[in-house]
């Protein structure tokens, strides 16, 4: 959740508030009821994950992570909960990933300081959404400049950066599927 408060509910469980800085995994085939409240708007960012991709003869895909989950039971975390992670002078917090509730992807914030990393590319495809700070996207030739609401896709294998020109920190959501860590990538030689 970006903004506002809110309440997710599903089946006979009682409903769960959602509120900034707050996320909510819904495995496929879920069922659930999400209601606004009344003091301000819901700010939502919502990532939708490819479906599992059958083999040809199979009946089944028995270890595809994003096959519908047993219970169909939406999974809250919130980001307070969440421990610090570091990788070099940047800082993160997984809310969802492998062992962390959701197999088939990873979603975190991360907290990128003034300066520049080096060059580097990850095997999954990425999605970043600024949400402080202002910064550039090395991806390619020139810069893509950065401001809060700005949204990036970042294939898998897509040698980038992320750079924070301002002052402050850059603050950013990110989902990558299939799921990993958000320190795993491959640096340019």
């Amino acid at each position: 959740m970006l903004g506002g408060r809110g309440l997710l509910a599903s089946g006979a469980e009682p409903a769960t508030a959602l509120r900034a800085d707050t996320a909510a995994w819904l495995p496929p085939g879920t069922h659930y009821r999400l209601s606004a409240g009344t003091a301000s708007p819901l700010r939502l960012d919502n990532v939708s994950l490819p479906p599992a991709t059958p083999v040809p003869g199979d009946a089944a895909v028995p270890d595809d992570p994003v096959a519908p989950d047993d219970n169909g039971v939406p999974r809250v975390s919130a980001l307070a909960d969440c421990a610090v992670e570091v990788t070099g002078d940047r800082r993160f917090r997984v809310l969802f990933g492998p062992g962390r509730g959701c197999d088939a992807a990873t979603q975190f914030v991360g907290e990128i300081p003034p300066g520049r990393a080096p060059p580097h590319s990850h095997a999954y495809d990425e999605m970043v959404l600024v949400l402080e700070g202002e910064g550039v996207l090395h991806a390619g030739p020139g810069g893509h400049p950065l401001s809060p609401g700005s949204c990036v896709h970042l294939p898998p294998g897509r040698l980038h950066c992320l750079e924070n020109t301002g002052r402050g920190t850059l603050r950013v959501l990110g989902v990558f599927h299939p799921g990993g860590s958000p320190a795993a990538k491959t640096t340019a030689s």
